[in-house]
């Protein structure tokens, strides 16, 4: 299966804005500045698809495309405000966390969340924390290392291994982790093949 369409449909700031739970869905997830909307349109061969900022903290609503809409099997890919130390006021970062909390725990709709690792960095405290939080409430998730055309093999190695060891000390066993890069296109066809046949399939 191949992405061969990708459409904005629209933001939201609360779950009763977003679509119909009509379609399967994925959501991409990470801390500020992680690299999710240069790979969101890398992922369906659109250049500005999803808008990309050197400022953290662009993304600040729910924002849904929908994937291959005239298809056979439609499906909604989900842009969500990333977490972190975006420069914005204390009290956006909390009704973000609010509004995210409840899509997360309320969109049944949900099949996946993917979470942006920056591969260039070891274990960060905010990312294995939100990891944790996505296990306690039982959703499905996978991680994606992000930004990998920035390391050098041993470094990117040495990096993932550190988190492998922090996953084993909270998890039975490691998510599926994905390594990929916006700019030379690392990853993505193992990413598009995870979606369509781990991700949405039922």
């Amino acid at each position: 299966m191949q992405i061969t369409s990708a459409e904005f449909v629209t933001s939201s700031v609360s779950i009763d804005k977003c679509p119909a739970q009509t379609l399967p869905e994925v959501a991409f997830i990470g801390r500020s500045n992680v690299g999710k909307s240069s790979l969101i349109n890398r992922l369906t061969n659109k250049k500005g698809l999803a808008k990309t900022s050197g400022k953290p903290g662009k993304t600040q609503t729910i924002n849904h495309f929908i994937i291959n809409e005239k298809s056979k099997t439609p499906w909604y890919l989900v842009d969500l405000p990333g977490y972190g130390y975006a420069k914005v006021a204390k009290t956006s970062r909390q009704a973000w966390s609010k509004f995210i909390e409840e899509y997360l725990t309320k969109r049944e709709n949900l099949c996946c969340v993917f979470v942006l690792i920056d591969s260039r960095l070891e274990p960060q405290k905010l990312d294995i924390e939100f990891i944790t939080q996505l296990g306690q409430w039982g959703l499905p998730f996978a991680v994606i290392f992000t930004k990998a055309d920035k390391m050098k093999p041993g470094g990117l190695q040495t990096n993932i291994d550190l988190f492998e060891k922090a996953m084993l000390e909270i998890f039975h066993e490691l998510p599926n982790i994905l390594v990929t890069s916006a700019d030379n296109g690392l990853g993505k066809d193992e990413l598009t093949r995870f979606i369509f046949e781990e991700a949405i399939t039922p």
